[in-house]
């Protein structure tokens, strides 16, 4: 399976939403989208991950960098309704408190 990334504007900020499978294939796909979203946004970037079916290290990897990304441009990064396997790894590597994270509203 794929993986399909939907950016929009929603007033000062922009969602990413990622339906799909995030992985070592997949992953650049996802940088760019964060690493385009993040300077663009007026306020900050959340990512929608309730749609994702599965995560590796490189995804993961992927998240910490559109993370560092924003901190170093000053923007929020927000993690919206991460699924249940995308929690799980994120609590695995330890990085579930590094994230901000917040349900879908």
């Amino acid at each position: 399976m794929s993986v399909k990334i939907e950016a929009t504007t929603s007033g000062d900020e922009i969602l990413i939403a990622v339906r799909g499978e995030v992985d070592l294939y997949s992953s650049p796909q996802l940088r760019t989208a964060l690493l385009d979203a993040v300077p663009a946004a007026g306020s900050g970037v959340e990512v929608d991950l309730s749609g994702v079916d599965y995560i590796d290290s490189s995804g993961v990897a992927t998240l910490v960098e559109g993370l560092k990304s924003a901190r170093e441009n000053n923007k929020g990064f927000i993690l919206v309704e991460p699924s249940a396997s995308v929690r799980q790894v994120l609590e695995l590597a330890r990085l579930d408190s590094i994230f901000e994270v917040k349900s879908a509203s």
